[in-house]
């Protein structure tokens, strides 16, 4: 429906005086004339409402709520303007620009970090667009993009541009989720910088931790400031995340508050001249579950999140019943540039030429941050080669440069562990790296036979081996992290080894050495320069690998170990699910009911998982171990 503009009376005009005077006079007179009349047309422009893009864009919108088979009627409702703010309430100008701190790659204050979304599959919907109007230069064509942050590393754009894609939509910053302080996204200069350069069109996005109207639109000023020297020509959105936890700041905000916080941040955004846009999963936005659809709908460009079993286009669109602009498909895409996996993106709409960047002064010339896509682990420590190893500007031996040749018995200072192998060093005021295990903090340590500068590489193996107790660990250097949870101990034993603490998943350590093959045995592990034991088969050496080893009908024993078991099963209480899959989610099916006195015939367990691998007439199924009894 659309909203009506309210008319506005014109300020006290001037009528003019018509006297007789000397011509010298009257010359004097018709300048006044001519001031005054200036005056008043200057006073009728300032009392026009302004045309600004968001008015424009939201004038003819309409909602498309089709749950109950009728549109929700809209509020006939005035935009307020700039003009029309209360002075209490002004807005922040970009030039009043808020401070941020460059965040980290493991920063465990930003939101983003602990978000997992839950996502609803389905057979897709037809997608309303047609309701927002079409802003100037923008088009109805179907584009295909990426979004990206931190989480994706240094990403080579050139191969990005190469791949088909045709917009990014790059994360700036973030406020974090318990403290409230504002972070840049350390990779974000250098995105936007570069994607611009090959031709890939922007947009931006912040996650929000706000709490108040104030701080939301604080963000808006900082986002606004950061990106006003490149041309932003898809939207800027708003996404929140994380607030139904009991560490998120946001936690005991109500759907109206966080919402009116999207609007006073999204409301800035418009004022400072770029596209607005709300992003949500679509868990969150049905049936306004977490969110005022109805009024965030009625303002702002949506994007839904929503990851069907089978991508676009073979699901031609998201579930979600209302109207939205941009439909975020998977967080498993594969892009030439990229390493790891990668949100993509179709927008139902596209831009036949770049925009231009708000301020003309050329935005500072970056380099890629060499830490990007690697968790480092601060420390404060002295160590020395144990041999001697090269020190190179960046953590890897591909297009590094050597600074300096260290030898044992020289020191320097330890700054951070990465999860990649390399250690972060200081060498005359400058950040150097280096191979974690050609390192040692015993400054006493004699060196060996001189290798002459090594840094083989951050999985480096050699052929040294030490024994603890009667196991023989072959030395390694390689980043793992837990698989969920896992207990350290101070000796590779369940019953002599004492608990000294936990991994979780998510948190990376370096291996130093593993006994035994593959998943069974033991790995030592360095922790702050102490050396602990977990159980190699509760770890993992991709940090992100509960979403790389995703269960599928595909690869259905994704992330699993089962060990070969014999036996007949049956139901302990009477019924369990013997499933196509070893997880209770989709695309998990239920094959059969195994119920009374039917029987299966186990063929592996993991301990671990706790789920029992069957074969039932013939067919391999899946059950969970503990509904399960062995027939005697």
């Amino acid at each position: 429906m659309a909203k009506r503009r309210r008319k506005r009376g014109r300020r006290g005009g001037f009528e003019p005086l018509f006297v007789i005077v000397p011509a010298a006079a009257a010359i004097i007179v018709i300048i006044v004339l001519v001031v005054l009349i200036l005056k008043k047309d200057s006073d009728v422009a300032a009392d026009a409402e302004p045309e600004t893009a968001v008015q424009q864009e939201t004038e003819d919108m309409t909602l498309s709520e089709e749950a109950d088979g009728e549109a929700e009627p809209v509020e006939e409702t005035e935009p307020e303007t700039a003009a029309e703010t209360d002075p209490d309430e002004e807005l922040l100008t970009a030039e009043q620009n808020v401070a941020a701190e460059v965040g980290s790659m493991d920063d465990s204050e930003d939101p983003q970090a602990s978000t997992k979304t839950t996502q609803e599959g389905g057979s897709g919907a037809a997608v309303d667009v047609s309701a927002v109007q079409v802003p100037e230069g923008e088009t109805t064509r179907a584009t295909i993009g990426i979004d990206v942050s931190k989480y994706q590393g240094t990403i080579d754009w050139a191969a990005v541009k190469n791949a088909g894609v045709e917009f990014a939509i790059i994360r700036v910053g973030y406020r974090a989720k318990t403290t409230g302080v504002l972070y840049e996204d350390p990779a974000a200069r250098y995105n936007l910088q570069e994607a611009t350069k090959n031709g890939i069109k922007v947009g931006a996005y912040f996650f929000s931790s706000a709490i108040t109207q104030e701080e939301a639109k604080e963000e808006a000023a900082w986002v606004a400031s950061f990106i006003a020297k490149y041309k932003i020509t898809y939207p800027v959105a708003y996404n929140c995340e994380d607030f139904l936890s009991s560490d998120s700041r946001q936690y005991q905000l109500t759907k109206q508050e966080r919402t009116n916080l999207a609007c006073a941040f999204l409301d800035s955004i418009a004022a400072y001249g770029y596209n607005p846009m709300f992003y949500a999963s679509r868990n969150e936005m049905e049936g306004s579950a977490q969110w005022d659809m109805a009024t965030l709908t009625g303002k702002y460009k949506i994007w839904v999140s929503q990851y069907p079993d089978k991508p676009y286009p073979e699901t031609p669109a998201s579930s979600y019943s209302g109207t939205h602009s941009m439909w975020q498909y998977t967080s498993q895409g594969q892009v030439s540039g990229i390493k790891g996996k990668v949100d993509v993106n179709v927008a139902y709409f596209g831009y036949d030429q770049e925009a231009e960047a708000k301020d003309s002064t050329p935005a500072q010339v970056v380099e890629a941050n060499p830490e990007i896509g690697i968790n480092f682990t601060e420390v404060d420590e002295q160590v020395t080669a144990k041999d001697e190893t090269n020190l190179r500007n960046i953590p890897t031996t591909e297009g590094s440069t050597v600074v300096y040749l260290l030898k044992n018995g020289e020191t320097l200072q330890r700054t951070g562990i990465g999860s990649n192998g390399w250690d972060r060093l200081i060498y005359n005021g400058q950040k150097v790296y280096a191979v974690h295990s050609l390192l040692t903090t015993d400054l006493t340590a004699k060196p060996a036979e001189s290798a002459g500068g090594q840094d083989a590489g951050a999985a480096q193996t050699d052929s040294s081996v030490t024994k603890v107790g009667n196991l023989t660990f072959q030395t390694v250097s390689e980043a793992v992290t837990a698989r969920d949870k896992v207990n350290l101990r101070d000796f590779p034993s369940t019953e002599t080894g004492n608990i000294v603490g936990t991994l979780s998943y998510g948190e990376a350590v370096v291996r130093t050495g593993i006994s035994g093959s593959g998943d069974t045995g033991w790995s030592r592990l360095e922790i702050n320069g102490q050396v602990v034991y977990a159980s190699s088969r509760l770890l993992a050496t991709s940090m992100d690998y509960k979403e790389q080893e995703k269960i599928t009908n595909e690869n259905p024993e994704a992330g699993m170990h089962f060990v070969a078991v014999t036996g007949t099963v049956m139901a302990k209480d009477g019924q369990t699910n013997l499933r196509t899959l070893p997880t209770t989610n989709e695309p998990s099916q239920v094959v059969v009911t195994l119920t009374g006195d039917m029987t299966a015939q186990r063929i592996g367990i993991d301990k671990d998982k706790g789920w029992t691998k069957l074969s039932y007439n013939g067919q391999t199924v899946y059950a969970v171990t503990n509904y399960l009894t062995v027939v005697e």
